[in-house]
């Protein structure tokens, strides 16, 4: 049964209300369509029509990123959808901490954090091992925040270079075969890895610090007989690495060294009957003490809403099968 109700908000200040309400009104739109209730403006409280127990959740929410957007934290339609799933998970407290933890800044100064509680774990379980597997679906941030992990450690002194690297296996691995030199072969497989490079350092420091071999991108078969020291360093794409290449790759981590294996196991690219290295790495490795593990979720996909929803509904399919 429909009821009607007053929420009333704390902010006196305009520009706070503005910021929460969102342009034209777009989050409280959100919020209507995810709980199924009615918000109507009335300056500094809402007035909100529907079942009793969606407005006190609508109220919870936006008590929550007032608070957020007081202490002068832009958000954003992701956020309120974010802070929405918070509440049913009865973790809506939790919604703060991910305003106040700034891994790096932007080259144009905007600050980067986690944008969700599975990749704000994802953040600490880098900090704390030598080697982690990131496994989840694509957008979730995984290669993103590796690269922005990597560049801030470079910064602090705490490794001497970066090196980054994926299976070409749409090459088939015979890079051999393609025309052009060695990155021109390489880079379109690394734009995510040169795109979160760009938006950190810029394009020009980026360039330079390759020039220099400071960053370095090479393909996976070029990590062989190496031993990497002083470095951090990320596999992507890992789902489409044989079981020899991971097992190649995670044994050439050297003293002082960092490394990030990221996959997603629903994009395996490899012929059929190869089983993926990244999921025989898994099962094999679960054990060993100092490797973290960390499972992102569609709940922490921060591309379009849609694509969200999108995951989410593959996911549910793939379960009932």
């Amino acid at each position: 049964m429909s009821e009607t109700s007053l929420i009333q908000l704390g902010a006196k200040d305009a520009r706070i209300t503005q910021a929460l309400y969102g342009p034209n009104d777009q989050h409280l739109k959100r919020l209507e369509e995810e709980l199924s209730i009615q918000l109507v403006t009335r300056g500094e409280a809402i007035l909100a029509i529907g079942e009793a127990s969606e407005i006190e959740r609508a109220a919870n929410v936006l008590q929550a990123l007032e608070q957020v957007v007081e202490r002068q934290q832009q958000i954003s339609e992701r956020d309120v959808l974010y802070a929405v799933q918070l509440e049913a998970a009865g973790k809506l407290e939790e919604l703060h901490d991910l305003y106040d933890e700034n891994i790096a800044t932007t080259v144009k100064g905007k600050n980067i954090r986690a944008k969700s509680l599975g990749q704000r774990h994802y953040v600490s379980t880098i900090k704390k091992h030598d080697m982690v597997f990131g496994v989840g679906p694509a957008g979730t941030g995984k290669t993103y925040l590796a690269v922005v992990m990597a560049v801030a450690a470079l910064k602090e002194g705490h490794v001497q270079r970066i090196v980054l690297t994926r299976p070409a296996v749409e090459a088939g691995e015979s890079l051999g075969f393609l025309p052009g030199d060695l990155k021109e072969k390489v880079d379109p497989y690394l734009r995510p890895i040169y795109d979160a490079l760009h938006e950190v350092l810029g394009v020009e420091h980026t360039a330079r610090l390759m020039e220099r071999g400071t960053i370095e991108v090479a393909p996976l078969a070029y990590m062989r007989g190496r031993t990497l020291d002083d470095a951090f360093v990320i596999l992507d794409e890992a789902q489409n690495t044989t079981e020899e290449q991971i097992k190649m790759f995670v044994t050439r981590l050297g003293f002082g060294s960092k490394m990030v294996i990221n996959g997603d196991l629903t994009q395996v690219d490899l012929p059929k009957g190869k089983r993926s290295g990244l999921q025989a790495a898994l099962a094999k490795l679960k054990t060993v003490k100092g490797i973290g593990f960390v499972y992102l979720q569609a709940s922490d996909v921060v591309r379009h809403l849609l694509v969200q929803r999108i995951l989410e509904a593959y996911e549910r399919t793939e379960n009932e099968q």
